[in-house]
């Protein structure tokens, strides 16, 4: 048992918050090896245009080594400056042949080195986001297609409206992540972008000359970022874009989890999150059987909304570098890029394994007696007796059928003379079945499954994380 004071971190929770994977990429180790790979990529760019010396740049790639750090003195002497950037040169320096070090850090500032390390996390981040986006396409594409025409109650206001499809409920999710992996594509060379401008941004300490620039270029190429015009230190849109992308998903995962919550539910009983020994457990009630995946989903989405803003509010920086905005960021990327991961193992294991139980969709989708095709109704009267009056008609007998408790819909209507001596019994009994009435929805599941089908990997990429749920680890 460890002493973290967070849920990411604890012995107790971290992975129903986040996953192993995305937790390996923002620990305080992988931060300094980026710190030290952002001064590695800065003096190597430097000795290959004649900034420093040649020999200088293969010297400090060749000694900087992070195994070879005292994180407890990095630890001490970062508590004293406020940043860590300046006891790691120091530790660094050391560790070079010669006076190689004395080119470390070469006409940087330290925002430079954390914003490149902090770009560098966020680079692996997103392939891990992206890896699990994948995935969960993959098998929100494979549900939509098999439960393409399994009628069900669509629900407004969480009463009966319209039917639709299990698939059609399934593919407006998968749309959402279409998009979101479109908006990834796009995202990347806006924010992931190399930072190299020195104390003010404008690499004066480099000369008047372009080469400054030629540096920051050579950079950029090296460690497979993009190379912006103008130094981003007070520009913080790239950062909080990522974070409010992370929301983005959060919105989606939170939606997913609430319908999956609801229809977990005794009273709907349709789906229900794949059983695995004790998981959902109550200590009282042995027969509870929670659906503790969309719980988390649900959580993490509020959550991602606070790192948004975090995000956000870091963008209001003062002059040419912030006086505190950007420690906002040193709490909310970390954190959200962890509980963006975990609540996309949480989806994969849910959604990968639910029991669908579409026999119970169908009783669900008949127990309002017919209500639920009271549109269907109306319009089919409509070119009959006028669309007012046919909406005057179903009305009536839908009240009667409330009412009396015991009739259908078609009952209430085939009673009435201006709607039985008008159309037949056949063509009523048509009109008053919801599996009639889905309208365009399966050609939409169809739509959706083939504007997604060219970037849709062939295989589910299910990580440890959701395999040791599977497995009944947790």
């Amino acid at each position: 048992m460890n002493n973290s004071i967070s849920a990411y971190d604890s012995s107790l929770f971290r992975n129903i918050f986040t996953s192993d994977r995305m937790r390996e990429v923002f620990t305080d180790k992988a931060y300094v090896t980026r710190c030290v790979e952002a001064e590695v990529a800065l003096a190597k760019a430097q000795a290959a245009l004649g900034v420093i010396p040649h020999d200088a740049g293969e010297k400090i790639q060749a000694g900087c080594r992070v195994e070879k750090l005292d994180f407890d003195r990095l630890r001490r002497e970062t508590d004293i400056v406020g940043y860590p950037i300046l006891p790691l040169i120091k530790q660094l320096d050391g560790m070079c042949e010669g006076d190689s070090g004395r080119y470390l850090h070469w006409g940087a500032t330290t925002q430079d080195i954390m914003d490149i390390a902090s770009i560098l996390q966020m680079q692996a981040g997103l392939r891990v986001i992206e890896d699990q986006i994948q995935s969960l396409r993959r098998i929100l594409t494979d549900l939509a297609v098999k439960y393409r025409d399994t009628p069900m109650a669509g629900r407004t206001h969480l009463q009966h409206a319209l039917p639709i499809t299990f698939g059609y409920k399934v593919a407006v999710f998968l749309s959402s992540f279409d998009r979101h992996f479109e908006r990834l594509q796009q995202l990347k060379p806006r924010a992931l972008m190399i930072q190299f401008g020195g104390a003010a941004g404008t690499l004066a300490s480099l000369g008047s000359t372009d080469i400054g620039l030629r540096v920051r270029a050579k950079m950029a190429d090296n460690l497979g970022l993009s190379n912006p015009a103008i130094s981003w230190h007070v520009a913080r849109d790239g950062v909080a874009e990522t974070i409010s992308f992370l929301s983005l998903i959060g919105g989606t995962l939170g939606k997913i989890a609430l319908d999956l919550i609801i229809m977990c539910s005794n009273e709907f009983s349709e789906v229900q999150e794949p059983f695995v020994p004790h998981r959902g457990a109550s200590s009282t009630m042995p027969q509870k059987r929670n659906p503790i995946s969309s719980e988390a989903m649900l959580a993490a989405s509020k959550l991602l909304r606070n790192h948004a803003a975090a995000a956000q509010d870091a963008m209001v920086s003062d002059f040419e570098r912030a006086s505190g905005p950007w420690h906002l960021e040193w709490v909310c990327v970390p954190e959200a890029f962890c509980v963006t991961s975990g609540a996309l193992n949480h989806a994969e294991f849910a959604l990968g394994g639910l029991c669908v139980d579409t026999n119970r969709m169908m009783i669900n989708l008949e127990s309002s007696k017919g209500l639920i095709v009271g549109e269907a109704v109306m319009m089919g009267l409509a070119p009959i007796v006028g669309r007012n009056s046919a909406h005057d008609i179903v009305y009536a007998a839908c009240k009667e059928c409330i009412e009396d408790g015991d009739s259908t819909l078609f009952d209430q209507l085939v009673k009435r003379p201006e709607v039985s001596g008008r159309i037949s019994q056949e063509e009523l009994q048509a009109l008053c079945d919801p599996r009639n009435y889905l309208g365009a929805a399966q050609q939409m599941v169809d739509d959706v499954v083939r504007a997604g089908a060219a970037t849709l990997p062939k295989k589910k990429l299910v990580n440890g994380a959701v395999n040791g749920i599977v497995n009944g680890h947790r």
